[in-house]
C-alpha cells in the first residue's frame, strides 16, 4: 500500500456559474459569445464552454430590459428601468457614452447594419433613433397606443425603413428619410413578439401571442398570407439560402411535391409556449418539420403555465439554432441526417443560465466524467465535466428533487437514485437516460437516499415521515424501457423528526441516519435493527458518513460542530469546531485520515482527524453550501449551494510544494543578484530587485545609504523613474509604514520628496504622469498626512527648545555671545586706541603727582602761593 499523502491545500475552479437570469440577450455576429442580462450585471459568455469571459457591472437596481450589439461586435448597447442608454466598449468593457431619452423603460433596441444608428422602443409608446457617435436623437416617432415591444431596422442598408411592433397589436413602418409613418399593419389581435424580413427584403414576417404568423408585402404593405400556428409564439427567424438547413428544407420540399409555383419559398422557424421547434414553408403555409418531444424542462404545474421558449436565433456559419427557454437555458441545436425524416434537429449543448439553488450532487460513472446535480427543479441535470454544459436532463418527478446518489452496477452501468418532494424515489440508468424503477410508499418528501457500497443490489431512503425504507434492486433490468415498481424489503420508524441524511457502511452491514431530532442512529441491515443511538448534538444533524477504515461515524450538525462517534458504544471520540454557522455536509478524504466540511456560513474546511485541526479554510461561496460530492478516484470534490455556483476543487498539495520550491530557488538567485548589486554600488538595480522580492527592510537600507551620499538624490530619482504602477503603489505602502516610526521617518520623508519631485501629487491622483491607473493612492496619501504633521510639530518643538538652551547657557556665562568678524575687528581697534592713550597719559600723571607734592609743601610753608600756573614740559 502506498504511503498516505496528507492533503494540505485545494485549488478552486469555478465551473458552473450563473450568467443569465432572464430577459434580454444578444448573440455576436460570429456566434462566439453571447451578452446576457444577469440581474444588475451583463455577462459576456463564451458559447463554446459556458465560461464567463467578462462581467460588466451596471448600476444597482438598473433592471436590464434591452441589449444590442453593433454589426462589428465592438460596442454593446444596454438599457434598463433607469431609462439610461449606455454604450460599452467591448475591448475595455467600459462605458464610453450614456444618455437618457425615454420617459419609461426601454423595451427593445436594434442597431443599424452600418453601425451608426441605434433605434430604441420604450414603454412610453415612443420610437427613437439615435446617432451612436454623437449620442443625440435623429428621429422621434409617436403613434403607437401601447408599449412598443419590438423594433427592427430593414437589413438592407439601401432601404431606410424601421419596423416597430407594439402591444396594441399593430406594426408600424417608419421612413427614416421622410421621418414619418408610411404604413400601419393591422392584422394581429394580440401583442407583437417578434419580426423578421425575408432574404430578398420585400416580405415582412410578424408573430404574436394571437398564435398566427402574418406575411406582409413591403411593396404595397398588404398582408399576403396568415399562417395559423396554434401556439403562442415568442420567437421567429428566417432561414437564409445557402445554409445547410435551407438545403435540407429544399430537398424535403421537392420530394413532397407541395410547390404551388416556382417562386422561391421563405423558410422560417417559430418557437413558443409548447417548447418545440417548428420550421415552416411560406408558400404552402405548412410545417415542414416539427420536434416530436420538447427538450424544455417539463413543468408539474397546470397547462396554463407551460414552460417553453422565449426566443430563437439562427447562428451564423451553419452553427445551428439557438433557443432560449423560460427557465434560463440556452439550447444549441444542430442538423443531423435522419433516414425517416430526412433531417433532424439534435440538441448538442445545453447551457444552464441560472439554477437559483443547488441542493445535492454526485459524480457519475466509473471515470467520474459527469456530475449529477439536483436543483430547485423537478429534473436532475447531468453535466459534462470537460465543458460543464448540461449533457442531458432526467425528467420524471413531479416535485423538486431533494437528494440523489450514484453507483456503478455489477454489470458496469452507472445508476442514479433520486428522492423528491413528491414522496417517491426513482432509479435511473444514466446511459439510456431512462427511469427503470419507481418506489412509492413514503408519506412525506424523500430527503435522503444512499446506495449499497459493496453489492450494489439495494438502496435506502429516508423521508420527512420519519421512516427508513430499504429498496431491493433484484429483478430490475438496466435497459428496461418502462419503469417497474420497486419493492421495499424493510421499513422502520427511525426518528421523531425529519430524516436529513443516510450513509451505508463500506461492507453493507450497517446504515446510519441523521435527523432533525438531534440524534443519529445506526441500524443493522437488511432488517433495520437498532444498533446504537448517537446523542450529543444540540441541533439537528444534517449529514452522516461512515469512515472507510475505522469503526466510526462523523456527523455534521446545526450546532456548528462536527463529531466523530465510536460505533461500538456510541461514545463521542472527537469534536471539531470552527464553522460559524450550521455544518451541512461532511465527507471523508485520504482514506479516512482527513475530511472536508461545508456549512451555512459559505465556508469549506479541510480537517485532519489525527491532529483535530482545520488544515485549510476556503471562502468561495456567497451563500449556504448545501451540496458536497467527493470523487472516489481522484479525491477531487465539488461544492454547490444557494448561490447557484458549482466549484470544483483539485488537490494542489504537490503543485504548491513544487511552486514553493521553485519560488525559493528563484528567490535565492535573485537575492544573490541583489547582494552583488549592493557590493557594486549599483543602487538602481538593487532597488528594482528589492521591489521584485518584496523586501522592504532591504529597500530601507538602500534608501538610507543613498540619503548619506552627496549624489543620493539623483540616484533615487533615477531609480524611481523606472518604477511601474505596482511598484509605486508598493513604495507608498512602505513609506507609509516607515513614516509611522520616528527612527525611520527621515528616510521616508526623503523618499517621499524624491517621488513628488518626479510625480507631482496632482499627476499621481489623476494619473497624468503615467499611462496606467494607480488605485488606492489617495488612501495611502491620507495615511501619510497625520504622521508627517506630527513629525513637523516634533521638529519645530526641538528647534524652539534649542533657543531656550542657548539663552540659559549664555546667562550662566558658559558660552560667549556670538559676534561677527566686523564686530571683532572694531573691538580690536578700540583696544589699540585705548592702549595708546594710556601710554601718552602715563608721564603727565607722574608730573602732576610731583607738582601736587610741591604745591602741598608750598601750601604748608606759606600762604602767599595760592595758585600755580601750568608749565609746559618738553620732552
Amino acid at each position: 500500500m502506498s504511503s498516505l499523502q496528507i492533503k494540505k491545500n485545494y485549488r478552486c475552479v469555478p465551473s458552473l456559474q450563473q450568467f443569465y437570469s432572464g430577459g434580454p440577450f444578444a448573440v455576436s455576429s460570429d456566434g462566439s459569445f453571447i451578452a446576457c442580462a444577469n440581474g444588475d450585471a451583463i455577462k459576456i459568455l463564451d458559447s463554446s464552454n459556458a465560461s464567463i469571459k467578462a462581467s460588466i457591472e451596471v448600476d444597482t437596481d438598473a433592471g436590464l430590459t434591452a441589449l444590442a450589439l453593433d454589426p462589428n461586435d465592438r460596442f454593446l448597447f444596454s438599457a434598463g428601468h433607469s431609462r439610461l442608454i449606455r454604450v460599452w466598449d467591448l475591448s475595455t468593457f467600459k462605458c464610453i457614452r450614456s444618455w437618457k431619452g425615454h420617459d419609461g423603460p426601454v423595451m427593445s433596441m436594434a442597431c443599424h447594419a452600418s453601425g451608426g444608428l441605434l433605434a430604441t422602443a420604450g414603454a412610453d409608446r415612443k420610437v427613437l433613433v439615435w446617432d451612436v457617435d454623437g449620442g443625440f436623437c435623429t428621429h422621434y416617432f409617436k403613434g403607437h397606443k401601447d408599449v412598443v415591444t419590438s423594433i427592427m431596422f430593414h437589413p438592407d442598408t439601401n432601404k431606410t425603413l424601421l419596423f416597430s411592433g407594439s402591444a396594441d397589436a399593430t406594426v408600424r413602418v417608419w421612413d427614416l428619410l421622410a421621418k414619418k409613418c408610411i404604413a400601419t399593419l393591422e392584422r394581429h389581435f394580440s401583442a407583437l413578439t417578434s419580426m423578421a424580413v425575408s432574404e430578398d427584403g420585400w416580405t415582412l414576417l410578424t408573430a404574436g401571442r394571437d398564435k398566427v404568423v402574418n406575411l406582409w408585402d413591403l411593396h404595397d404593405y398588404v398582408c399576403k398570407m396568415t399562417i395559423p400556428t396554434y401556439e403562442v409564439l415568442e420567437g421567429l427567424c428566417v432561414v437564409k439560402s445557402g445554409t445547410e438547413l435551407a438545403s435540407f428544407l429544399g430537398s424535403c420540399n421537392q420530394k413532397s411535391g407541395k410547390r404551388r409555383d416556382r417562386s422561391s419559398p421563405i423558410y422560417f422557424v417559430t418557437v413558443g409556449e409548447r417548447g418545440i421547434v417548428r420550421i415552416w414553408d411560406s408558400e404552402c403555409g405548412v410545417s415542414l418539420y416539427e420536434q416530436k418531444s420538447s427538450d424544455v424542462a417539463v413543468s408539474s404545474d397546470t397547462d396554463d403555465s407551460l414552460r417553453g421558449f422565449t426566443a430563437a436565433v439562427i447562428l451564423p456559419l451553419d452553427q445551428g439554432l439557438l433557443c432560449v427557454t423560460v427557465d434560463h437555458h440556452f439550447l444549441f441545436y444542430s442538423l443531423l441526417g435522419h433516414p425517416e425524416e430526412k433531417f433532424k434537429l439534435i440538441l448538442n449543448k445545453r447551457l444552464v443560465g441560472y439554477n437559483e439553488e443547488i441542493l445535492d450532487m454526485r459524480f457519475l460513472g466509473e471515470d467520474e466524467k459527469f456530475l449529477a446535480v439536483a436543483t430547485n427543479l423537478e429534473q436532475v441535470q447531468v453535466y459534462d465535466m470537460e465543458s460543464m454544459s448540461c449533457s442531458y436532463v432526467l425528467a420524471g418527478h413531479t416535485e423538486i428533487v431533494l437528494c440523489l446518489d450514484t453507483c456503478v452496477s455489477s454489470s458496469g452501468r452507472p445508476l442514479l437514485a433520486t428522492g423528491s418532494k413528491d414522496n417517491s424515489v426513482r432509479l435511473w440508468n444514466s446511459e439510456s437516460r431512462n427511469c427503470i424503477g419507481v418506489g412509492t410508499g413514503h408519506m412525506g418528501g424523500v430527503g435522503a437516499v444512499a446506495f449499497s457500497k459493496k453489492w450494489k443490489n439495494f438502496f435506502v431512503s429516508g423521508s420527512s415521515d420519519r421512516t427508513i425504507k430499504v429498496w431491493s434492486l433484484d429483478g430490475i433490468s438496466d435497459d428496461a424501457d418502462q419503469p417497474i415498481n420497486l419493492k421495499a424489503k424493510a421499513v422502520v420508524a427511525a426518528h421523531d423528526k425529519d430524516i436529513n441524511s443516510l450513509a451505508i457502511a463500506p461492507n453493507d452491514s450497517l446504515v446510519c441516519s441523521g435527523s432533525q431530532d438531534r440524534t443519529a442512529c445506526v441500524w443493522r441491515l437488511p432488517d433495520l435493527v437498532s444498533v446504537v443511538v448517537l446523542k450529543g448534538h444540540k441541533r439537528g444533524i444534517w449529514s452522516v458518513e461512515f469512515s472507510p477504515v475505522d469503526q466510526c461515524v462523523i456527523t455534521a450538525s446545526g450546532d456548528k460542530t462536527i463529531k466523530m462517534w465510536a460505533i461500538a458504544d456510541g461514545s463521542c471520540l472527537k469534536t471539531f469546531e470552527g464553522h460559524t454557522s450550521s455544518v451541512l455536509r461532511a465527507s471523508f478524504l485520504t482514506r479516512g485520515s482527513q475530511f472536508v466540511s461545508c456549512g451555512a456560513d459559505g465556508l469549506v474546511k479541510l480537517w485532519t482527524v489525527k491532529t483535530n485541526e482545520c488544515t485549510a479554510t476556503y471562502d468561495q461561496h456567497e451563500d449556504k453550501v448545501w451540496a458536497l460530492a467527493i470523487g472516489k478516484k481522484t479525491e477531487m470534490f465539488a461544492t454547490g449551494g444557494g448561490d447557484a455556483v458549482v466549484n470544483l476543487w483539485y488537490d494542489s498539495t504537490a503543485s504548491d510544494k513544487e511552486e514553493a520550491f521553485r519560488k525559493e530557488e528563484e528567490g535565492v538567485l535573485r537575492g544573490q543578484e541583489l547582494e552583488n548589486a549592493v557590493l557594486d554600488a549599483d543602487y538602481i538595480k538593487a532597488i528594482q530587485i528589492a521591489f521584485e522580492l518584496h523586501r522592504p527592510n532591504k529597500l530601507f537600507e538602500l534608501f538610507a545609504e543613498l540619503c548619506r551620499k552627496k549624489e543620493g538624490s539623483s540616484q533615487i530619482e533615477k531609480a524611481l523613474h523606472v518604477l511601474g504602477k505596482e511598484e509605486i503603489h508598493l513604495l507608498f505602502q512602505y513609506v507609509r509604514e516607515w513614516n509611522t516610526k520616528p527612527k525611520l521617518c527621515h528616510v521616508a520623508q526623503y523618499v517621499l520628496f524624491g517621488v513628488f519631485n518626479i510625480l507631482p501629487p496632482t499627476e499621481i491622483l489623476e494619473c497624468d504622469g503615467i499611462n496606467v491607473q494607480i488605485k488606492g493612492i489617495g488612501e495611502l496619501l491620507e495615511g501619510l498626512i497625520p504622521y508627517s504633521q506630527r513629525h513637523l510639530s516634533r521638529i519645530d518643538r526641538l528647534v524652539r527648545s534649542t533657543f531656550l538652551l542657548d539663552y540659559t547657557l549664555h546667562g550662566m556665562s558658559v558660552i560667549e555671545p556670538d559676534t561677527n568678524a566686523t564686530e571683532m575687528k572694531d573691538a580690536d581697534q578700540e583696544q589699540e586706541l585705548t592702549s595708546e592713550m594710556l601710554k601718552e597719559k602715563a608721564p603727565s600723571k607722574k608730573r602732576k603727582s610731583h607738582k601736587s607734592k610741591d604745591s602741598s609743601r608750598k601750601k604748608v610753608k606759606g600762604a602767599a602761593y595760592t595758585s600755580v600756573a601750568p608749565t609746559s614740559l618738553k620732552a
